[in-house]
């Protein structure tokens, strides 16, 4: 993987294989893309808090706001926060789709 704007041009082997560069890297649960953009890992933290909010709707039967607030809480913003100050999303569309599962809750 390269990091930066330019493109090099130059072809990594490993004992005479060529190595492919790949699009993104996952690392300690954060993925970085090779051109640093947070898009995937906001799509993944907006798959996982949708996922929990899912679990919280079916099988919570009484629907108390305290208990609600705090499964929220303590299930999903940690999905929704992981990592943030390594990837916090720069771009309005990536802010909306974290916003999304809050306001699904």
């Amino acid at each position: 993987m390269h990091y930066g704007k330019r493109s090099i041009e130059f072809e990594h082997s490993l004992y005479g294989h060529p190595l492919e560069a790949m699009a993104s890297e996952k690392d300690l649960g954060v993925v970085f893309s090779n051109d640093l953009k947070v898009r995937k890992q906001c799509d993944e933290a907006y798959s996982k808090g949708s996922q929990m909010l899912g679990l919280i709707n079916r099988t919570i039967q009484f629907k108390n706001p305290k208990v609600l607030l705090l499964l929220y809480k303590s299930i999903v913003r940690p999905h929704l926060e992981y990592c943030s100050a390594a990837w916090s999303p720069q771009y309005v569309k990536d802010k909306f789709l974290l916003e999304r599962v809050q306001h699904q809750f």
